[in-house]
């Protein structure tokens, strides 16, 4: 790790021995009970498989919005597709009526529906199909390869989190063998017009699964997490690194020992910020449709009862993101 920010050498962990293992996995333990951020690097994803995804996703962000919009989301509250600027506000998810948010952005889900699955809202919500669009060429099969190797770079992680637990490595493998993750490429177009008092690139909010993986800009600015005090501190882009956060269901399943952090994507306060786009990526990992996300016994001290009601993985993610869209 570094007192900047700490950074976690994922090869470190699952190449290591015993020791080096449970070192890294009580710095994590930590990390998540402070913050819930931190940075993946030694990740193994290949650079071009991002490289192109990244590229990609900003040559379908530099088309006229007409061609955008040939793929974007069928109604409000579908989960894919293209979503041009002013169709979310993600503060409203915490209960904070705000202006949109100065984004747009393309979501995709998971690349197939498990088999034997008949549940409707699943099928309607996180199974829904995708709007892929025509341009630019490879867009599909570049999304396809980023996707799945965030897929398994997350179940890593969730290994991570595991021994971080004090869990067997594999506590969390049969509720995250068909995750109803989504994939986001989001840009913040240049600051042209003065936004609206209270109207942010991205409003506070916490996520809602199990962990997110972040691919920031490299030299980007604007993403910020809340701390105890209330104050508000930058979160980095760290080369070569994932930025990782733990979300809303991972507090509850671990009685919220670990934080699930209130961040947000500021307005750019240098005027050549300003007057530059932003693009990111996220990954939002969530278990299982059927996954009971309840309090793990380890994370419950003698005579303490849980903080949180069991809910279900889909339906809590679904509930959540319909909260946000905009009227």
């Amino acid at each position: 790790m570094t007192s900047a920010f700490p950074i976690v050498r994922l090869r470190h962990f699952e190449t290591g021995d015993a020791a080096t293992r449970q070192r890294i996995a009580a710095e994590v333990d930590e990390i998540c009970r402070t913050t819930g951020f931190l940075a993946i690097a030694e990740h193994g994803i290949a650079p071009e498989v991002i490289a192109d995804a990244w590229d990609k996703a900003k040559m379908f962000f530099d088309q006229p919005a007409e061609t955008k919009q040939q793929v974007k989301v069928p109604y409000p509250g579908y989960p894919f597709g293209y979503m041009g600027p002013g169709s979310e506000a993600l503060a409203a998810s915490r209960g904070m009526a705000t202006p949109p948010d100065l984004k747009e952005s393309f979501n995709g889900g998971p690349p197939s529906v498990p088999p034997g699955l008949t549940d409707a809202d699943a099928l309607a919500f996180c199974y829904a199909p995708t709007p892929w669009p025509d341009a630019p060429q490879g867009f599909r099969e570049a999304w396809a390869a980023y996707y799945a190797a965030l897929e398994d770079l997350a179940s890593r992680i969730m290994t991570l989190f595991a021994a971080a637990l004090g869990l067997p490595d594999d506590f969390f493998a049969n509720k995250i063998d068909h995750p109803v993750s989504a994939l986001r490429a989001l840009n913040y177009p240049e600051v042209d017009v003065a936004p609206a008092p209270g109207q942010l690139r991205a409003g506070a909010h916490s996520d809602y699964g199990s962990l997110t993986i972040l691919l920031p800009q490299p030299g980007s600015e604007g993403l910020q997490i809340e701390q105890a005090d209330g104050s508000w501190r930058d979160v980095p882009p760290i080369p070569g690194a994932f930025v990782i956060n733990i979300g809303d269901l991972m507090a509850r399943w671990t009685n919220e020992r670990w934080v699930s952090t209130v961040h947000r994507v500021v307005n750019p306060s240098r005027p050549e910020a300003a007057e530059a786009r932003r693009q990111s990526f996220a990954y939002f990992h969530q278990a299982n449709w059927f996954a009971n996300i309840e309090c793990l016994d380890v994370c419950l001290a003698p005579g303490e009862t849980p903080k949180h009601p069991p809910v279900l993985s889909g339906p809590y993610l679904m509930s959540k993101f319909k909260s946000t869209v905009a009227a």
